[in-house]
């Protein structure tokens, strides 16, 4: 019989320097200050493992509107940015914003799902707060700009 040993999630804040994680918090509280320094900190964690499981799975992946703010925060530091991809990953991982199509990768909700498992998977922890639209019910079509709203641009 075969054992198989579980290994604990690692935080993804480990991935960043403490300097540009610190830079990162301070952007985000400076442009969303509700956020507070704690979630803002975890906020990097999840853009990281994000990050971190769209180079593991090798397909599309879609972070939520939360984690795509700080996806973008980082962004902004282009050098910093580029630097930390190579180095992590061996690669440029490019944000490409748009809509994939539905049939291929399922809706909104079912390709966050696959994400956060891909988080799990690629050995990252998850923390629930950064993906709220998991813990919803299917989409009623309220039309409030979610994703899946003819009033999103």
């Amino acid at each position: 019989m075969t054992t198989m040993q579980e290994h604990p999630a690692t935080d993804a804040r480990t991935l960043l320097s403490a300097e540009m994680r610190a830079t990162l918090v301070s952007n985000m509280i400076d442009k969303f200050p509700q956020l507070g320094e704690d979630k803002a900190d975890r906020g990097v964690g999840q853009m990281l493992a994000f990050l971190a499981a769209c180079n593991y799975a090798g397909r599309p992946l879609s972070p939520s509107p939360l984690v795509d703010d700080f996806w973008h925060a980082f962004l902004l530091h282009t050098k910093a940015y580029a630097e930390f991809c190579e180095q992590r990953f061996g690669r440029f991982l490019h944000h490409q914003p748009g809509f994939l199509d539905k049939e291929e990768h399922g809706g909104g909700k079912a390709l966050r799902a696959l994400t956060v498992d891909s988080i799990t998977l690629a050995g990252y922890e998850i923390d629930m707060e950064f993906w709220p639209e998991l813990d919803l019910a299917d989409c009623s079509q309220c039309h409030a700009n979610c994703s899946d709203s003819p009033n999103h641009p």
